[in-house]
């Protein structure tokens, strides 16, 4: 299917959109840098926010929640491990975005730690070792797209991507377990695990397990951003159109 059957055509804004990315302090540079030139290439201008480098939220026109470490398992009722790296500051900066995102009615993507955090703001829960539960799924750890999932057809993960099959990168060991208020599954992995959600009542608002910023060569992938942006600069997308 060609990408402009489910881009966006009318422009609503003027200008580049602003999105905010969501990041840890200590986190490494290179996947900001990724998610950067993703967004550039989609049209948008990009802005990295961390707990020691905040951004007013109400400036924005999106958001990118990002990769990163593990979120505190106490914010979703579980005991915290404490061989588990977790970020507190930037898990409140992350609930408090998108608290202001949803009061904006603001597009947001969540990658990776991001989809997680998307799940636990609307109350959901999560896996805190996929490998303790789905026993047999493959213990990759590969930016390269070996692990492959299926996506809902009737979903706007699907409407953006045009696939109902693909392979994608996995670099984490948790996933969504008790789906948050609003949400539903939309991917998900050979063995089970949770690869992609979204809720069906907002215009732009999806979780992604991997990371698309990663796969600059797959168009498909690249799909998520540059729809993305054009619900940020105000275009009407399929993804508004089918929650409309």
């Amino acid at each position: 299917m060609p990408m402009a059957a489910f881009l966006p055509t009318a422009s609503g804004r003027s200008g580049r959109p602003l999105i905010g990315v969501t990041a840890s302090v200590h986190g490494s540079r290179i996947a900001w840098w990724a998610n950067h030139l993703a967004l550039r290439r989609a049209g948008a201008r990009a802005v990295r926010i961390t707990a020691r480098s905040p951004f007013p939220i109400d400036r924005l026109d999106g958001l990118v929640v990002g990769g990163g470490d593990d979120i505190d398992a106490t914010l979703y009722g579980e005991t915290a491990r404490p061989h588990i790296r977790i970020d507190p500051e930037r898990d409140r900066l992350e609930l408090n975005a998108l608290d202001c995102a949803a009061r904006r009615d603001l597009p947001v993507l969540g990658i990776c730690r991001g989809s997680q955090m998307i799940n636990v703001h609307r109350g959901g829960s999560l896996h805190t070792d996929i490998h303790e539960i789905y026993l047999e799924a493959p213990r990759l750890r590969t930016v390269l797209p070996r692990k492959r999932i299926r996506i809902e057809p009737d979903s706007g993960l699907y409407r953006i991507l045009g696939i109902a099959e693909c392979r994608v990168n996995a670099l984490h060991h948790q996933a969504v377990d008790r789906l948050g208020e609003g949400l539903r599954v939309v991917a998900r992995e050979t063995a089970g695990v949770v690869q992609g959600i979204e809720a069906a009542a907002h215009p732009f608002l999806i979780g992604v397990q991997w990371h698309p910023e990663y796969l600059v060569a797959d168009d498909r992938q690249q799909a998520l951003f540059r729809t993305l942006v054009a619900a940020a600069a105000g275009e009407s997308t399929v993804i508004a159109a089918a929650t409309a």
